[in-house]
């Protein structure tokens, strides 16, 4: 799994960006993922894919593709723009693009009007990645998930299908389940979301929690039952094959070395 196992960066600025990229290099990581949120969207996101398909094409990246956050005008122009930027992005080779609504839709422009307007673009061959969650229904009582999940497979143009992370296996399982079903014969590459638990994660999270990611409160009122939740997850996730997603912070030794930890069954 550690083969295929995927890491997100986060970082302030290009300078940030490039010691990331090479603490990657020297710890022999090739699959990143690029987010597009807080102060990751329009002038620093498009730096840097011109930065790493310039110095680092040797990544296999995933660009994530905000709709909210790359939102310029109008429908018409923040269309153009993410034309343009597959256009661009497509300098590197080893790339796929995660196209994501935002935590905040756009009316009339999110990931499901995107998809129905890039069916009638001529010559688009570009496959990319859609996010799911798979707490909406029974956390925050939404139940359009499904879907839209249909409406953006229908399309045609899906490749991949990324978990947002939640802590409810029986949920994701029933879920993992329903999509299984629906793909029929497609082969969809499945990702899924990890966090390394840690006593500052917990603290940011009770302070600010994210909007639509349910994490139970018994993993966030005790460390030890949130690791044995981890090391279910990625038991699942191997299983299941979906592969991890790091989004905690990996970059240095020792915090590297935390994520292998719970990766070390499959090393």
């Amino acid at each position: 799994m550690n083969n295929n196992i995927r890491f997100e960066l986060s970082f302030k600025n290009i300078s940030q960006l490039d010691n990331k990229l090479n603490f990657c290099k020297l710890n022999n990581i090739k699959n990143i993922n690029i987010p597009c949120k807080g102060i990751i969207k329009k002038d620093l996101f498009n730096s840097t894919i011109k930065y790493i398909s310039k110095n680092y094409n040797e990544f296999n990246v995933t660009y994530h593709y905000s709709l909210y956050h790359q939102y310029s005008k109008n429908k018409e122009k923040s269309y153009k723009d993410f034309l343009d930027f597959v256009k661009s992005s497509q300098s590197n080779n080893n790339y796929e693009i995660l196209l994501v609504s935002g935590s905040n839709k756009k009316k009339n422009f999110d990931s499901v009007n995107v998809l129905a307007y890039l069916k009638k673009e001529k010559n688009f061959k570009v496959k990319l990645g859609i996010s799911y969650n798979p707490y909406l229904k029974k956390y925050y009582n939404i139940s359009s998930e499904r879907e839209r999940l249909e409406r953006k497979i229908s399309t045609g143009l899906i490749n991949s299908i990324w978990f947002q992370y939640g802590t409810d296996i029986k949920v994701l399982q029933n879920e993992v389940t329903y999509i299984k079903n629906v793909a029929k014969e497609e082969k969809f590459n499945l990702f899924g979301s990890l966090f390394i638990p840690s006593k500052q994660f917990i603290a940011r999270f009770k302070f600010r929690p994210w909007k639509e990611v349910y994490i139970s409160e018994k993993y966030l009122y005790d460390l030890e039952n949130f690791f044995d939740f981890t090391n279910d997850l990625v038991s699942f996730y191997k299983n299941n094959n979906i592969t991890p997603v790091i989004e905690s912070d990996f970059s240095s030794s020792e915090k590297l070395d935390s994520v292998y930890s719970f990766l070390e069954n499959e090393r």
